[in-house]
Order: structure tokens, then sequence, then C-alpha cells
């Protein structure tokens, strides 16, 4: 069997296609230009990255933007100065604070400060209840993403057997929610696996769905799943340089040997990690409407 690759870089290029389309007719008809600010704290140059990639496609789809480089010595005051201001700012749709954040100032505080409606990335309380509950405004975007991937790919997710490595709040424990609401692109039987369980090759084998965010390259093996599974590998993992430098990238799954198990599987680099970047320009467009009463 040679499986299906499914591709973050592709439907995350359509994605922005249509957003395209949206921003400029909210702009055309409404006159609404969706903002998102970001706040980067320190020097990290994996956060550098990071946002300077949103900040790119957020201008490149006429997204309002604006950036916050504030030193890493930054107090808790300041910080939370800032994010109040950014909450009064009516040109401001969607907040994002980098993560992480330097070991002095409180993550949580920060972010359970960023007004509900504001909160692009999905991580305050108020949102992460909505989603329990199946009302969302938003969803978080590295789930959104994978579910995107699901749909977009034509994966059939309805009274699948899904099976989810890993229970960070960022990506386990929020697809594991997304995909068992009873709704479209979803309604899934969800099993989550972590280091408590006892016997992980036992459900990843009954899995038709496997997604891994297991925060270690190559864990899952071709023993530990099914022909026919498809496989969503969320971990990027540096594992090496090339003779030139650049670093070399494994996922949490072995790629080479479970391709010729699965029906379909996303690669690493290239699968879900295009897909959080257009899924927060998605989450700021819709606020944008939320915060316009069009929606």
């Amino acid at each position: 069997m040679t499986a299906q690759i499914i591709s973050g870089t592709e439907i995350a290029r359509q994605i922005r296609e249509e957003l395209a389309r949206e921003i400029a007719e909210l702009k055309e008809k409404h006159n609404l230009i969706p903002g998102l600010a970001t706040v980067l704290v320190g020097e990290d140059p994996a956060s550098q990255v990071y946002v300077g990639q949103k900040e790119k496609t957020s201008l490149a789809l006429g997204i309002y933007s604006e950036r916050h480089d504030i030193p890493a010595e930054t107090t808790q005051p300041d910080l939370m100065a800032l994010v109040d201001k950014l909450n009064q700012d009516p040109k401001i749709h969607g907040i994002l604070v980098q993560l992480p954040l330097p070991k002095h100032l409180d993550e949580t505080e920060v972010l359970y400060a960023i007004n509900p409606k504001k909160d692009v990335d999905g991580f305050h309380p108020v949102n992460v209840g909505k989603l329990m509950i199946g009302e969302p405004d938003y969803l978080p975007c590295t789930p959104h993403g994978i579910q995107q991937l699901l749909v977009r790919s034509g994966i059939e997710i309805s009274g699948a057997e899904v099976v989810v490595l890993g229970r960070s709040n960022i990506v386990g424990k929020p697809i594991a929610n997304i995909l068992l609401q009873k709704k479209e692109g979803a309604n899934a039987t969800v099993t989550v696996c972590h280091t408590g369980t006892r016997d992980i090759s036992f459900h990843t084998r009954r899995a038709d769905i496997l997604i891994v965010a297991a925060g270690r390259p190559k864990a899952v093996t071709a023993d530990m799943v099914k022909e026919g599974v498809v496989v969503i590998d969320v971990g990027v993992n540096r594992i090496g340089k090339t003779a030139e430098g650049k670093a070399i990238l494994a996922g949490d799954v072995d790629f080479e040997t479970v391709k010729e198990k699965a029906r379909a599987i996303t690669p690493v680099p290239g699968g879900v990690g295009p897909m959080t970047i257009i899924m927060l320009m998605t989450n700021t467009v819709r606020a944008a409407k939320l915060a316009a009463g069009l929606v």
C-alpha cells in the first residue's frame, strides 16, 4: 500500500486563497479590516521566526498587523498593561502573545487577561469551555488545522476510531474535544493516550485515524498501526544537521515504515505545520466579523 500524502502546504494554500477573497469582501462591503497584534517578549530565535511568519502572512492577506517586540526583562505589570491596551484598541481583533515567555513572567495570568473575543489562539478558559460544550467562537489553531487536513482530504471522521497520542492543552485535549462533538467533520469515538497509558500499542492498533503529538522522534513505528490507518503527525523534532548546517527534522512517527501500511499520512515538514498559521488568520477574520456583528 502506498499512502496518500496529506499536504498541509497545499491545503493551507487553498485556505489562504479563500481567506484573501473573504478579507477583500469585508473591506469592500463593510469597510472592515481584520487586525492582529502579536507580542514577543525577548529574542528567542524560534519565536522570532514564528512571529515573523505570522506578520508576513497577515500582510500578504490584507490583515492589519501590529508587532510588539519588547525586552526580555519586561515586568509583569508592563506586559499586562500592553495586553490591556490591545484589549481596548478597536483596530485589533486578535491578540497573540508568543509563548514561551521568560521564566520570571506568569504565562497563565497573561493569557487569562486577553479578552476572550480577541483570543485567536483559543487558549482562554472561556474559549476552552465553549469548545468543550460544542459552541466555540474559535478553535485552537493547530487542532483546527488537523481537522481541516482530515476534512479536506476526504477522510471520513464520523464513526471513526480516533486515537490521540498526547494530552497537552495545545494539541491533545482540544483535538480530542473537537472530533468527539456531534457535528460535521467530527462525531468520532476518541481515545487519548498519554504517559500513564499501560499499553499504547493496544490502542494505536485499533485506530482508524491516529493523531500523534507525543514529543518524541519516531515514537510510532509500523508495528503499532494497522493497515489502512490515517496518520496525522504533529511532531517536529530536530535530530541532527546536514553538512551545510541545516536542521534535519523528524516527526513523532517513523514516516518511512508507517507510510507502507497507512492509507494516508502527513509528512514532516509540510504537514500540520503550515496549517497552524493559516488557522490563526482564519480566527482573526472570524474575530473581526464577531466584533462587527456579521456572524
